[in-house]
């Protein structure tokens, strides 16, 4: 562990609720530590109020919120509701009362400098799912840093919107694809650590029935995703569609071609339910990833060193 959480990781825990009094921000200041408390109110300057403990609330002034300063005023507005990081760097007096003042901005400078920056592609890392859009997932992967991971990175199945496989708040492990520190950008990949093609084809023996996801209806045949790194294609059907579900029986399995093909035996419409990723890698370093088998003359893999 780096030691810098996506945001709402520390917030549960005893550790960070014995700080959060006005005797242990003094000592979190002194220390230099990292907290969270949740934001429960954005004032008409933009000031986030947090709820700390024993009635306390801190406040993190507008220009200590976030570490981008090109980021919009939403970003803040977004935090109401939610856990937020913070380091103690003092107090403010406002309207005859002394609030403990806290700075986001901080947490997250310390973040980037002390992890961040030194991440090169190829490294695995946690995030967690913050947003989803059409084009990608978002992921905090440390005190609200985010980063995106492109749609048609999160598996070697495409799928049409990443609400296929993540919702908001999940916790995940992707790898670094591509960095520009300069700009506190990264980019993440997740298709590398959901297993090669041999390694999820062998979760499978000709002659089993098997339950799908439709991904393609093609004039030569149906492609079935049988696990989000692998698909399988069967003949022509009428009345199938994108988005539904198959049982298929597995006809054969040829990794030196790298098919699978398939018989549908029925089809029924899916419902939208994700469920957490199967992780054949989950920590280290990667510099060449090959899904392709050994025996198929076709390389299909990330070269991360290629830059």
């Amino acid at each position: 562990m780096n030691g810098f959480c996506p945001e709402g990781t520390l917030i549960y825990t005893e550790e960070n609720a014995a700080f959060l009094t006005e005797a242990g921000l003094a000592r979190a200041k002194e220390e230099g530590r990292i907290l969270e408390g949740r934001a429960t109110l954005c004032d008409q300057e933009n000031n986030l109020h947090v709820e700390l403990a024993d009635g306390l609330v801190g406040l993190i002034p507008r220009a200590e919120a976030l570490l981008d300063d090109s980021a919009r005023s939403v970003a803040i507005l977004s935090r109401v509701g939610r856990p937020v990081c913070f380091r103690v760097i003092g107090s403010t007096l406002r309207d005859g009362k002394r609030f403990p003042l806290l700075s986001r901005r901080a947490a997250q400078a310390a973040c980037f400098s002390s992890y961040v920056r030194g991440l090169t592609p190829g490294d695995v890392i946690g995030a967690r799912i913050t947003h989803l859009t059409q084009f990608g997932a978002f992921a905090d992967i440390g005190c609200g840093l985010v980063s995106l991971l492109p749609v048609d990175s999160i598996s070697v199945s495409r799928i049409p919107h990443p609400a296929e496989r993540f919702h908001v708040g999940q916790r995940i492990r992707a790898a670094v694809r591509a960095t520009a520190p300069e700009g506190f950008r990264i980019t993440l990949s997740h298709r590398e650590l959901l297993g090669t093609w041999e390694e999820n084809a062998a979760r499978f023996e000709p002659g089993m029935t098997v339950a799908g996801i439709v991904r393609s209806v093609e004039p030569y045949g149906v492609f079935v995703e049988l696990t989000p790194n692998l698909a399988g294609l069967a003949e022509p059907r009428e009345g199938v569609r994108e988005g539904d579900t198959a049982a298929v029986y597995i006809k054969s399995i040829l990794p030196e071609k790298m098919k699978v093909k398939l018989a549908i035996v029925d089809v029924f419409p899916r419902s939208a339910l994700t469920c957490d990723p199967v992780y054949y890698i989950d920590r280290g370093h990667l510099t060449v990833w090959r899904y392709s088998p050994e025996s198929c003359p076709r390389f299909i893999g990330t070269d991360f060193t290629a830059g």
